[in-house]
């Protein structure tokens, strides 16, 4: 994400998609989600007290959500000008770190309370061990298909400020069930009604649409038949699409338990996912990241199992960890990285170093942005 951050405007093909289909970008957070399924699967492989277990999950969570808040809620927003702090009226409220901690409490809860203690020796053996955790998951894919496609969604209005002007209002015209377009989805006006316009995120990636933008697919001045919806805030880590993270987390659950032939029994469900996502993409359940559709989830959950099991042959079976040093390093030190460089911590202590103005900072001092 750090690329996409600062290279994606010059590397379209890095950078998020503007809706549907999907970009190097977009792999990001369902392989961080993944891994945190397989990561759990470890961290309980014995729980010998299940309450103290919950107990330390759940705040764990709460101190992740809370982090996000700060992070993602707006609150270190002036690199360049040096401020600082939080409209409370306009923080968002969803973000990436956010997501992490829904799909991290229920996963966690899941392997806690519903793992099973049936001895493995087949793969109808792990079905029927975790079949409780999957049947959650599940239960969780159809309510979000169902919300998605069963959802009415309403004509609605919004209101932004426009240079030099105080506000100006926009009508969205919808009165539509199951659309998966960017302006008459369930999964924004979910959003709308339950976190409020207000608190979401401001810049949505819609705007980089051919609808939108004459430079797409990269930012650019409205076309001049713009569709009303294209400046409208929406958030890419909602609550709805939130609901779908939580089954990549737990596909990725599954990969972490441990069983015998565990190569075979990655590579078929990772291939299986990838057929049935690009057969529902065919038939029109388009892969869309900002909505975390269904195709979308399996697509990537089964790149994520693909490369998951090249890394495990080639690390664990073959002994090359030498080429995958820097990697484990990074993996081990993400939250502190993203906090850092993606957050716009590092950059604010670099500017933060002046000379009588703050644009004589160490970078201008070593010839970057003189």
């Amino acid at each position: 994400m750090i690329l996409v951050d600062d290279a994606g405007a010059f590397l379209p093909a890095i950078n998020h998609s503007p809706w549907d289909g999907l970009t190097l970008a977009d792999f990001v957070m369902p392989f961080f989600l993944f891994i945190v399924g397989v990561a759990l699967a470890l961290a309980y492989k014995r729980v010998p007290n299940k309450l103290e277990a919950t107990r330390k999950a759940i705040l764990r969570a709460l101190k992740l959500f809370c982090v996000g808040l700060v992070l993602q809620g707006g609150f270190f927003h002036g690199v360049r000008s040096l401020t600082f702090g939080i409209d409370m009226e306009k923080i968002r409220l969803m973000g990436i770190l956010q997501r992490i901690a829904i799909a991290y409490i229920v996963t966690a809860l899941c392997e806690i309370w519903l793992k099973g203690d049936d001895d493995v020796d087949s793969g109808f053996d792990l079905l029927k061990r975790n079949r409780y955790q999957l049947f959650i998951g599940l239960i969780v894919m159809i309510t979000y298909m169902g919300f998605l496609y069963g959802t009415y969604v309403p004509d609605w209005e919004y209101r932004i400020s426009v240079p030099g002007s105080t506000e100006k209002s926009f009508f969205v015209k919808c009165s539509v069930r199951g659309d998966t377009g960017p302006g008459c989805n369930a999964v924004g006006m979910i959003d709308r009604k339950i976190l409020g316009i207000q608190h979401l995120y401001g810049r949505p990636v819609y705007a980089r649409s051919k609808q939108c933008s004459i430079n797409s697919p990269q930012n650019g001045p409205l076309r001049p038949d713009a569709p009303s919806w294209c400046q409208a805030p929406f958030d890419p880590e909602g609550l709805l699409s939130s609901v779908m993270a939580i089954v990549t987390c737990l596909i990725g659950l599954q990969y972490g338990h441990k069983h015998k032939e565990r190569i075979m029994k990655w590579l078929i469900p990772s291939f299986s996912m990838l057929i049935l996502a690009f057969s529902l993409d065919f038939f029109g359940m388009h892969m869309n990241k900002p909505l975390y559709t269904v195709s979308y989830a399996l697509a990537t959950a089964g790149a994520a199992g693909l490369l998951f099991a090249g890394i495990y042959a080639l690390v664990d079976m073959y002994g090359h960890r030498r080429p995958t040093a820097v990697m484990e390093w990074m993996g081990t030190h993400a939250l502190m990285i993203y906090v850092l460089i993606a957050c716009n911590i590092l950059p604010i202590f670099i500017h933060g170093f002046y000379w009588r103005e703050p644009k004589n900072n160490l970078l201008r001092l070593i010839g970057v942005g003189a």
